[in-house]
């Protein structure tokens, strides 16, 4: 079975050396849908594959990092760089251009990491990622698929070199969560009652 949760997030951001003038040489923004697609053969105790109360913790809050801040790609110019981080308190940095393929890539794998350190507490069992449906406009969309985000043909994707600045971080219900999940350590979701 899958299910589907959707997101949203306003993001601004550069994608170098696209065909297009108008995205490869000017600062522009979306308004960004994202669905977050999950999938198991199995049901909690609750009889559902993953209770979407859960998804508004970690994951929402790593996608919610994107929203009103600018995305920048670690090999951009180093000035351009410089000063949106001196002129932004919100931005996130990816070694990847940051286009719409690109965004469900980067996206799939922060999801997945979510999923694989997250300690679960009402019987889920095997919820895996299916996959990252990213919605730039109305009528275009890029779905990424596990294969995808691992793919070294795509340009190699290491979490360690995703940077979120320190204003995003301070927004999250846990400011250290992104050093936990890169360091493997266990996130609990909440205990039923």
């Amino acid at each position: 079975m899958i299910i589907r949760k959707l997101f949203k997030f306003e993001n601004a951001h550069i994608v170098r050396d696209c065909s297009t003038q108008r995205c490869s040489k000017n600062i522009h923004g979306h308004s960004y849908k994202i669905e977050v697609l999950l999938e198991s053969n199995y049901l909690d105790h609750g009889q559902m594959v993953y209770d979407f109360g859960l998804t508004k913790l970690y994951m929402k809050e790593l996608i919610d990092a994107f929203d009103h801040a600018i995305t920048l790609w670690s090999k951009d110019d180093p000035q351009y760089i410089k000063d949106m981080k001196k002129h932004s308190t919100r931005w996130v940095e990816l070694p990847v251009s940051p286009s719409a393929e690109q965004f469900s890539r980067v996206i799939f794998l922060m999801v997945e990491r979510v999923l694989a350190c997250t300690d679960m507490q009402n019987g889920e069992r095997e919820v895996k990622l299916h996959s990252i449906i990213v919605h730039e406009t109305e009528t275009g969309y890029a779905q990424g698929f596990k294969e995808d985000a691992h793919s070294e043909s795509m340009g190699t994707i290491a979490l360690e070199d995703i940077h979120f600045s320190e204003q995003v971080m301070s927004e999250w219900s846990d400011p250290k969560l992104w050093e936990k999940l890169l360091k493997n350590r266990v996130v609990k979701n909440p205990q039923m009652v």
